[in-house]
């Protein structure tokens, strides 16, 4: 038997998580036009943008635009992050496929990333959940500094097994486990995943990792060999947390596709499409991408 898995499905986050960091505006019609070329890679999830107050991410304040002006194909989910009620209300709205909610494992960095401890995000989420699913949503958790965070530094793993059982707990359908620094080395994620997947089964549980300091892929065979078959990348590299002093961007898709295609391992992505659609955001952005697939194509 392979101890690699025949399939993975990667969850495209480069429209929200990518752009997010992004400090020069990207016209509504870009991102749409981008968001419609990844539609036709053979991805099956794009998260397409996050409802959150545009006074914190100035980038996304056009989530209703973007998300009501995409061309949905099917076969494709089309989620969103969601704050609050509020946030939520709005997402609703615009016809979003799944809803994320998101918090942190450390403390310092939940409180600087939502205005809040991890004990009063709690409720606020808790209510998010139910109303996604009496709206008949399915919805995802994201759980950042997983790994290390900025602030507090390691982060036991306990804090995150603490959070991971609350959210699951409030109905969450999956939760993406986020190394959002950085940091994580392949022995780490090893000793982390072990503690997890005690606890919950592995088609419970994406990865979601950044590649500060180029481990990113090497966590993502490490991932693959504990039964981990999901996990969230962003075209081209881009991204980065506004409130993780020193976050890169997330592991490249285009980096991750090659890896896996090599590997034997379907991704149901045509690389020729994906190609295309990171020259288009890249010309859009400006400068190069951080990939390093796309620094070896010709354009």
């Amino acid at each position: 038997m392979s101890r690699w898995p025949a399939k993975v499905t990667i969850k495209e986050v480069g429209p929200r998580d990518g752009l997010q960091n992004e400090a020069a505006p990207i016209a509504t019609a870009d991102k749409i036009a981008w968001i419609n070329l990844l539609s036709e890679t053979g991805l099956s999830y794009i998260e397409v943008t996050s409802f959150v107050h545009p006074k914190w991410i100035p980038q996304l304040a056009d989530a209703a635009e973007v998300a009501a002006g995409i061309c949905r194909k099917d076969g494709v989910t089309y989620a969103a992050l969601v704050p609050n009620e509020k946030g939520l209300e709005r997402a609703l709205g615009a016809g979003v496929d799944e809803v994320g909610v998101f918090m942190s494992a450390s403390e310092t960095h939940n409180e600087k990333n939502i205005n809040k401890t991890i004990a009063a995000t709690f409720p606020v989420l808790e209510a998010v959940v139910k109303t996604a699913k009496q709206a008949g949503k399915t919805v995802r958790g994201y759980v950042s500094t997983v790994f290390g965070c900025p602030y507090e530094g390691a982060v036991p793993v306990d804090q995150v097994l603490t959070v991971a059982d609350r959210l699951l707990a409030m109905g969450v359908d999956e939760l993406s486990l986020g190394d959002t620094i950085g940091v994580a080395t392949p022995k780490q994620v090893e000793d982390v995943l072990a503690e997890v997947l005690r606890r919950f089964p592995a088609d419970r549980i994406a990865m979601h990792f950044h590649d500060t300091r180029g481990t990113a892929l090497a966590n993502i065979v490490v991932s693959m060999e504990m039964g981990i078959t999901t996990f969230d990348s962003s075209l081209g590299g881009l991204g980065g947390c506004p409130y993780a002093p020193g976050a890169s961007g997330n592991v490249a898709t285009d980096d991750l596709v090659y890896m896996l295609h090599g590997m034997g391992i379907d991704t149901g992505i045509d690389v020729e499409r994906l190609t295309k659609a990171a020259l288009f955001i890249r010309d859009k952005i400006g400068r190069p991408l951080s990939s390093r697939y796309l620094q070896t194509v010709r354009s």
